[in-house]
């Protein structure tokens, strides 16, 4: 099997409170743990669930591979993280159309009462392949970012 079809899917944003940053990213050629962390940043509100990471597998035939490894190298200073695995519904995915897929979702929850930024570190080791560091700044409110007064 190839890595063709492995996708990162950051899609940071509109749960908990979380505004969009970036959305479905390709396939692409994966950095090993010695280079520069990829870097990434959110917004989400103090107390609320703010989705940092999803990922799945995609192969060419828009059938699901195995998911990949997640450890957190660096877990955030002021906040925890969970990770849940879920099914993931999307269309005009690469060659596919219309997929539903095994995905897994890392969401963060900063204390209630906490504002400022926070920092995690995650390798993200494919079934084949070679493992990548994302680093993900979080930046908390509190209050909702989306929203205007």
């Amino acid at each position: 099997m190839k890595l063709l079809g492995w996708i990162i899917l950051l899609t940071l944003g509109l749960l908990g409170g979380a505004r969009a940053q970036d959305s479905a990213q390709g396939s692409r050629e994966l950095r090993s743990p010695d280079q520069a962390p990829i870097e990434r940043q959110v917004k989400g509100t103090a107390g609320r669930d703010i989705r940092v990471l999803v990922l799945t597998n995609v192969r060419p035939n828009c059938t699901s591979g195995p998911l990949p490894t997640v450890r957190l190298v660096a877990p955030p200073a002021n906040g925890k993280i969970t990770v849940r695995r879920v099914r993931l519904s999307a269309t005009n995915v690469k060659q596919c159309l219309s997929l539903e897929v095994p995905a897994l979702v890392a969401l963060y929850r900063s204390a209630p009462e906490f504002e400022g930024s926070d920092t995690m570190t995650v390798e993200i080791r494919p079934d084949e392949g070679v493992p990548e560091l994302r680093r993900i700044i979080i930046n908390v409110t509190k209050t909702d970012p989306g929203r205007s007064i």
